[in-house]
């Protein structure tokens, strides 16, 4: 810690309390001298009285903010070159070009980070004590030169905290961790070094990282090595000094003309950076030095940051890969299940308990089958999947699907559904599908929060450009506090094991994204708890003609038809029975399989006009089994039908790919195996 002879000024300025008692605490075992203003007013008085080494500067401040006290310091003279270092809770590229102009040499963003604060300010005490020592000496040595000296210090220091200052804005362009190491090597050349090299401790995929720059005519020519051991040797050797348990003690203490220093951050090492002057014989001084910890410090902000980013995306992608194979699993038993239920159905038989017992399953599974859905969604949606296939339509028919779909939850309650859609046409520009699951959802919600035998409301109307759709209900109600977190994701308003609706807490959340995917807004009002809420959609109504819509097919029995051979290639044996019962329930002739193999030996002799095949087949999965039906000349030509817990864009294409013709998500809807059934010629 420095003596009180030898102590530098620190200036903070900011005008709250706790963070100046915060800013004390980070920084007082610096061992400087810290100065505190409350004002840009009182910070001008004391670069008026002292001086300082680094001002760091709050850019909200009431009257004076921090870019107009920045400007008026950097007009005297004495203070023009001082480095300015911003604090600041938003640092778009507007206000930090901003920032820059008027002369500050780094940013930190609020909240700080100790550690990064007190690194910053040691830099630019240290780079200040050099200086005034380099000055010192030019003015013992050279009395009459002594403001020729001054001018130079004071060019060479403006042009180091220009190059930092510039240097900081490339290194924060890029959050991959390569194309920051190779930023890092290329913002050295020419400046600090004729060859720079950066070596990664751990980088992507085990190996490379090392990243080579030299300079070439106006800028840097950068390559990218296998190995540290391809360095040059003295860069090679100043890299292991650099990354060893002390690497102080491997940088040289005079004059060199190769240099390294580690990257730093969070008490952990991340790189190192390794400059040479070998080219040009310009030897690494003390400012040099500084300069060089100076941008090591941002370097290792700039790559942790990467880092960090690169961590975040790969548990992202992890979270989204564990929600497929859950869905995934979560869809084999309801196959069965559903096929169990059509059995049931189609058998003719049904004493009052077996069609009760019908009835609940299949509400059950219709529940289960929604949840699914909602949970791949939300994945779909933060992954950005989700594409809407818009067309001008009337919401009159949308409105009549949702209600379809969401009745067995409303009459299930003894709810009284009341709709009133105006006679005038409401034309949107939508996805019906999207479109009709906003509402059901909505509907389904109100359901769920309504005691037995309340009342729901279902209105659509026009409101200047907007069509407007109010969903009301005479529920739980919403507290004032829960009304902007209702469509957070996972967030339920009665959460308590008694009071447990079912659901995940994402249904909300869908409804809000699929509704600002269509360009409108939804929100929620309610009175309080116990006086009911009402959901609101505004979307933007147009003017274009609409075409009618297809009546869905879903819900639908698979009601006997033209017979047809069908082969069913599945490993599960639940599944395949439960479906093939389905198909000859519904007059079929049906084979099943349950390996790769097998199928195509079946297929060789029965002929099948379909094949239900699933994907994730035992040895030769349901792609290869496809890819070797299709290479056949078969007569007839087989329709060929996927069944998959996946249900996303990559696996549609790759099966189409593979000559699918249909595919088809467990569980299977009956209506639509009809339908698809329905293309299969019969020969």
């Amino acid at each position: 810690m420095p003596d009180d002879s030898d102590k530098v000024n620190v200036l903070i300025v900011d005008d709250l309390p706790e963070k100046v008692l915060v800013y004390r605490s980070i920084l007082e075992d610096l061992g400087e001298t810290l100065v505190f203003a409350r004002s840009g007013e009182e910070a001008l008085r004391e670069v008026l009285r002292s001086e300082f080494a680094v001002i760091l500067l709050d850019v909200q401040m009431p009257g004076m903010d921090g870019f107009e006290t920045a400007a008026l310091i950097r007009r005297r003279k004495k203070s023009a070159l001082t480095p300015i270092i911003f604090i600041t809770a938003f640092a778009d590229e507007v206000r930090q070009s901003e920032g820059y102009a008027q002369g500050a040499v780094d940013y930190i963003m609020a909240p700080v980070v100790p550690e990064i604060l007190r690194a910053k300010i040691r830099v630019f005490v240290d780079l200040y004590r050099m200086t005034q020592q380099v000055r010192r000496q030019a003015e013992e040595r050279i009395a009459l030169a002594e403001e020729r000296n001054k001018r130079a210090a004071a060019e060479e220091a403006n042009r180091r905290l220009s190059f930092l200052a510039g240097a900081a804005g490339v290194l924060g362009q890029s959050l991959d961790v390569l194309v920051t190491a190779r930023d890092v090597a290329r913002v050295a050349i020419p400046f600090l070094a004729d060859v720079a090299a950066v070596v990664l401790v751990d980088p992507p995929g085990g190996t490379g990282g090392v990243s080579l720059a030299e300079a070439r005519g106006p800028g840097a020519y950068v390559q990218e090595l296998a190995e540290p051991g391809l360095l040059p040797a003295p860069l090679a050797n100043a890299v292991k000094g650099a990354l060893a348990d002390d690497p102080v003690s491997d940088i040289p203490a005079g004059p060199a003309l190769v240099l390294a220093v580690p990257l730093r951050t969070r008490g952990r090492t991340l790189a190192a950076l390794a400059l040479s002057r070998e080219g040009s014989g310009r030897e690494f001084g003390p400012v040099d030095r500084a300069t060089a910890d100076a941008l090591a410090s941002r370097a290792a902000i700039a790559l942790d940051n990467a880092r960090l980013y690169r961590e975040v995306q790969q548990a992202d992608r992890q979270k989204n890969e564990f929600l497929s194979m859950l869905a995934h699993e979560l869809r084999n038993p309801l196959a069965p299940i559903r096929n169990a239920v059509e059995v049931m159905k189609l058998s003719g038989s049904s004493p009052p308990d077996v069609e009760w017992a019908r009835d609940v399953i299949d509400r059950q599974i219709r529940q289960l089958s929604r949840l699914v859905d909602d949970l791949l969604d939300v994945s779909r949606i933060t992954r950005g999947k989700i594409e809407l296939r818009t067309q001008p339509l009337d919401l009159e028919p949308v409105v009549a699907q949702a209600v379809e779909a969401s009745r067995p939850f409303i009459e299930a309650k003894n709810h009284r559904l009341q709709v009133a859609v105006a006679p005038e046409p409401l034309r949107v520009n939508g996805d019906p599908a999207r479109l009709s699951q906003i509402l059901t959802n909505l509907l389904i919600n109100a359901a769920k929060y309504t005691e037995e035998g309340g009342q729901i409301v279902l209105n659509a109307r026009r409101e200047g450009s907007d069509a407007v759709v109010c969903v009301r209900d005479t529920g739980v109600g919403i507290p004032p506090e829960m009304l902007a977190a209702v469509f957070d994701l996972f967030i339920q308003v009665e959460q308590s094991i008694d009071r447990s609706q079912g659901g995940l807490g994402v249904g909300l959340t869908l409804v809000r994204r699929l509704v600002e995917l269509h360009g409108g807004v939804v929100y929620a009002t309610s009175a309080g708890p116990g006086q009911g809420s009402e959901f609101t959609v505004r979307l933007p109504m147009i003017d274009e003609p609409v075409a009618p819509l297809p009546e869905s097919v879903n819900g639908n029995r698979l009601q006997p038809s033209h017979s047809l051979r069908v082969l069913v290639v599945e490993d599960n044996l639940d599944t395949a029975h439960t479906m093939a019962a389905v198909l000859r329930l519904a007059g079929h002739d049906v084979r099943v399989a349950s390996n790769g193999p097998a199928a195509l030996a079946a297929a060789d002799g029965f002929h099948p006009h379909a094949v239900f095949l699933d994907l994730g087949l035992p040895g030769m999965d349901g792609y290869e089994v496809a890819r070797r039906l299709r290479a056949r000349a078969s007569n007839p030509r087989p329709v060929l039908v996927a069944v998959s817990g996946y249900g996303g864009e990559e696996v549609r294409q790759r099966s189409r790919q593979a000559g699918f013709d249909h595919h088809l998500v467990k569980p299977a809807d009956p209506g639509t195996v009809r339908s698809v059934l329905a293309t299969a010629t019969v020969r």
